[in-house]
């Protein structure tokens, strides 16, 4: 017992060094909490959890009883297609492969004797029955718009006053001996509170193509806001959670208006989404946190730099590599909605197979319509060729 408390004595030793996490010369009795000042405590974070429950709770309340009937007013229905009949080869082969290439489908259909088009139209119908109904993905963009809208708009109004707020040069004034102040610590402790739960849930939300990405982004918004904390750089902190927050909530609510078949309205708000995301997160970010924080801080502070201040500055670079991914994404849904008149569907999201979101919430007929002058113009095209 006495071997693993030095053990663990050891490891707490090493892991917060002074060397790393603070500049030189500095040590941590330096910015300890006082009766006349408070700093921040790595312990705080543990505030999180219970937190994080709380939010995900709210979530619960929120999307059944407050974003369910709304989806409902605009006829949405939590009913997802006919399950595809039971069949034990197949569901084995759905779960090697997804989308089965030609081979694969002449390969199970010899199996099971069944036809190719059979083969195929079972994994159509098993695809669907795992993709969630209008109203669910409703109900979480409902959520989703909400809490970003709140928290952008609680960061504004607590950092209205914040000298770092309008000039970032104040984000290394007197650093590290910066106290915490309460608005702040809330403000923290919420945003973590909130991505924690989503790290959760987002195995048990719509499933998207950029989840992997999605996961990294949260995890890496984890880690950036404990390194943040634990090295008391909650200035470039704060600045962060504002800039993400003010774009996050048009792209939710252009997601709710597609989903109640609001075209217009959907193109305006992704429109908004577009310009808002290009200004925050390709201008402001990169301008106003990387480079301040990675040319200016330890200038203004005359020291050298430590192991903590480039690993937070990597992982702000690891973050704006997304926004650019991300980036590239959205102008790809703002080319097709030039094309097509409007805005065809989230590129990151699944969506009925065969379907365009139009078709998954809309008129079949229409669909058929759009697939039919899709081939004649195709054909022409061929015809024109030869």
């Amino acid at each position: 017992m006495a071997f693993l408390i030095d053990q663990f004595h050891g490891f707490r030793n090493w892991f917060w060094n002074p060397r790393f996490w603070l500049p030189g010369n500095v040590t941590w009795d330096d910015i300890r909490s006082t009766e006349e000042v408070r700093y921040v405590e790595f312990s705080d974070l543990l505030h999180t959890i219970p937190l994080a429950v709380l939010i995900l709770f709210i979530r619960y309340l929120f999307e059944r009883f407050l974003a369910a009937p709304v989806g409902r007013l605009y006829e949405l229905k939590d009913v997802k297609p006919r399950p595809a009949p039971p069949h034990a080869v197949l569901e084995l082969g759905y779960k090697e492969c997804v989308n089965p290439d030609h081979r694969s489908i002449v390969s199970l259909a010899k199996q099971t004797d069944l036809t190719e088009r059979h083969v195929e139209r079972w994994f159509r119908q098993r695809r669907n029955q795992d993709r969630p109904s209008g109203l669910k993905k409703f109900t979480e963009s409902s959520w989703r718009c909400f809490y970003y809208l709140s928290a952008f708009l609680y960061g504004v109004i607590i950092m209205w006053d914040k000298p770092w707020f309008w000039d970032t040069t104040y984000c290394w004034v007197d650093f590290p001996f910066q106290p915490l102040q309460r608005e702040v610590y809330w403000y923290y402790m919420i945003e973590m509170a909130f991505y924690l739960s989503l790290t959760f849930s987002q195995f048990l939300d719509v499933k998207r193509k950029d989840f992997w990405q999605m996961f990294i982004h949260h995890m890496c918004t984890l880690m950036l806001m404990s390194f943040s904390w634990g090295g008391n750089m909650i200035r470039v902190g704060t600045l962060v959670l504002v800039i993400h927050d003010a774009v996050d909530y048009w792209m939710e609510a252009a997601k709710m208006a597609k989903y109640c078949r609001l075209h217009r309205l959907c193109d305006i708000l992704f429109g908004i989404f577009t310009v808002m995301w290009f200004i925050t997160r390709l201008v402001l970010f990169p301008y106003r946190v990387l480079y301040f924080g990675l040319t200016v801080g330890h200038v203004m502070l005359k020291m050298s730099v430590w192991s903590a201040y480039l690993l937070y500055n990597g992982l702000l670079v690891v973050l704006q590599i997304l926004h650019v991914i991300w980036f590239v994404m959205i102008c790809r849904i703002a080319y097709s909605a030039l094309v097509c008149g409007q805005v065809q569907k989230d590129d990151r999201s699944d969506s009925d197979e065969g379907l365009s979101e139009d078709g998954a919430f809309g008129d079949p007929d229409k669909v058929q319509n759009a697939k039919k002058k899709h081939a004649n113009n195709f054909v022409k095209h061929r015809n024109n060729k030869t």
